[in-house]
């Protein structure tokens, strides 16, 4: 992968784990003031959606 596909990677698994944070804070009800506090559901899509931000941080191994 070049150079700049890794900083793409990078910049949206950041963004990935930011968001679904937020998400899984306001499905368990910690962040209120949206339709989404107190949602199992959203709970479960943050958390699905950190572990897809997570994956695309770390690094992989290239077999060069």
């Amino acid at each position: 992968m070049c150079a700049m596909g890794q900083w793409l990677g990078r910049i949206i698994g950041i963004v990935l784990v930011v968001v679904g944070g937020l998400w899984t804070l306001q499905g368990v009800g910690v962040v209120g003031g949206s339709f989404m506090t107190g949602s199992t559901a959203w709970l479960v899509i943050g958390l699905v959606t950190v572990v897809m931000g997570l994956v695309l941080l770390v690094p992989r191994r290239s077999r060069r």
